[in-house]
């Protein structure tokens, strides 16, 4: 059985991309249609600092949840990263211009998390119908450029997600939960159909 891999990226991975990685694996966890995709999630930061802990109302917001934060130390963004990654889904449109240069031949598998949803989320399901689950990842990365071409363009800012560090634990909270309504828009057609 193959493996899909999805790495999140942030500014320093200690908030957005980290609450991504975590909520995704609640996820998988509590949804086994998504468990059966066979993804494993991971983070980075294109300015982190090497083992810096996770932000604390960070943490707090994910305990609430229901995802477990405890554990994680950041880790800086690497080409090996990019490339073992089947798709990477940034907190910004600057950090996905960081990926794209880091290792121009990624640029087709390269989004924002919140771009990727709507583009995925505009796709007909039916085109994943008779995908394995586990190639599903693969098969909607391959399928997103399609949406991306038919839709008209959307304003800038909407493709990029807040980071709330120096913010209030209400823009936290605010971030994770558009961190989980995107992630929500893409299982749903990465489980199979019932």
């Amino acid at each position: 059985m193959s493996e899909n891999h999805l790495l999140f990226v942030c500014h320093a991975n200690i908030c957005r991309s980290p609450m991504a990685e975590r909520l995704s694996r609640l996820a998988a966890d509590r949804r086994p249609g998504l468990r059966a995709a066979v993804i494993r999630f991971a983070s980075a930061g294109t300015h982190a600092r090497p083992g810096a802990p996770i932000h604390p109302p960070a943490a707090w917001v994910l305990g609430q949840l229901g995802a477990d934060g405890s554990g994680l130390g950041s880790r800086t963004l690497t080409a090996s990263l990019v490339q073992q990654s089947t798709v990477v889904l940034t907190a910004t449109r600057g950090q996905r211009a960081a990926v794209a240069t880091l290792m121009p031949s990624a640029v087709r598998r390269v989004f924002t998390l919140r771009q990727f949803a709507r583009l995925a989320s505009r796709l007909d399901a039916e085109c994943l119908a008779d995908v394995p689950a586990a190639s599903r990842l693969k098969a909607l990365v391959a399928e997103t450029p399609r949406a991306r071409a038919s839709r008209q363009p959307v304003a800038l800012d909407d493709d990029d997600l807040a980071d709330p560090v120096n913010g209030t634990l209400d823009d936290v909270w605010r971030c994770a939960l558009e961190i989980q309504c995107s992630l929500d828009r893409i299982w749903t057609l990465i489980e199979p159909s019932r």
